[in-house]
């Protein structure tokens, strides 16, 4: 944990396709209802906003080795296809006596938009050496 400080973040941009949002509701079964008819085929589903933070939770920030033990999430407004959207987890807290990490993690539209925001806690005793 020498190498983690609280402030510490990692970003990652990705614009997702209709493709994307296609694959993963053909995956996961969901056909889009919650969004309404209108809009379901624009809107990008939470989980596949939420997945980029377990990407950027297991390869950048903790990174290899992190295992995820918990995460809250707040959709405040609605990510839409190709839209640019950036994922940022910040470390806001450090506890070495139990291998633990708290973060915070938002995705933010290129229009400012904040689209998914929220908490993660995970545990960092098996990190990999970078």
């Amino acid at each position: 944990m020498n190498h983690l400080a609280v402030g510490q973040e990692a970003r990652a941009n990705r614009t997702f396709s209709a493709d994307d949002v296609a694959a993963y509701r053909t995956l996961s079964g969901d056909a889009g209802l919650a969004f309404g008819a209108a809009d379901s085929a624009a809107a990008v589903p939470g989980p596949l906003l939420s997945g980029m933070f377990s990407d950027l939770l297991g390869t950048q920030l903790p990174g290899p080795g992190t295992n995820w033990l918990k995460q809250s999430l707040r959709f405040p407004a609605v990510a839409r296809v190709g839209e640019v959207v950036t994922a940022v987890v910040q470390i806001t807290r450090l506890r070495p006596e139990k291998a633990l990490v708290n973060l915070r993690t938002t995705c933010v539209t290129s229009a400012g938009a904040v689209v998914c925001e929220g908490e993660a806690l995970v545990l960092v005793k098996d990190l990999t050496a970078s």
